[in-house]
């Protein structure tokens, strides 16, 4: 062969082995930061992986917001008012907007004893806008964001 084909072909494959390489770590690091959205309903029947990253959202519980008193601990109760219920525990500052019967997404942990650990908590911003993943469960029809 050539010289200089034989050079072209070691460049070619090198070149095609880099972005190979690099479309692998693009690919694996994408993954580990895809959080999937899980209404409560897919939370109490299994769906939800356990050990997992995710966002699960619904409605607040009337009457289920329980303060540890010696810390910023809180634990509430997230329904779809259709007869699915799982508890979240969260450690810190709740949103000022964060109250019962309001729907909220919280990110974090399904653990295997059922009990969501979550690492942050969102609430709506204003009395108009709805996350569209809660607009089914809150019964509200899409008028779209106003901001």
């Amino acid at each position: 062969m050539n010289p200089v084909r034989k050079r072209r072909l070691y460049l070619a494959l090198f070149l095609l082995l880099a972005v190979s390489g690099t479309t692998a770590a693009l690919m694996v690091a994408l993954e580990q930061n895809i959080n999937m959205f899980f209404p409560p309903a897919d939370v109490v029947a299994g769906v939800a992986p356990t050990e997992t990253p995710i966002r699960a959202g619904g409605m607040v519980l009337e009457g289920s917001v329980v303060r540890d008193p010696g810390s910023l601990g809180v634990e509430f109760v997230l329904t779809d008012r259709a007869g699915a219920e799982f508890t979240v525990a969260f450690e810190g500052i709740l949103p000022d907007l964060f109250r019962e019967g309001q729907g909220i997404i919280v990110q974090g942990e399904l653990k295997e004893d059922g009990l969501f650990a979550a690492r942050e908590v969102l609430a709506k911003h204003d009395e108009n806008y709805m996350p569209p993943e809660l607009m089914d469960i809150a019964g509200h029809q899409n008028q779209g964001a106003d901001s």
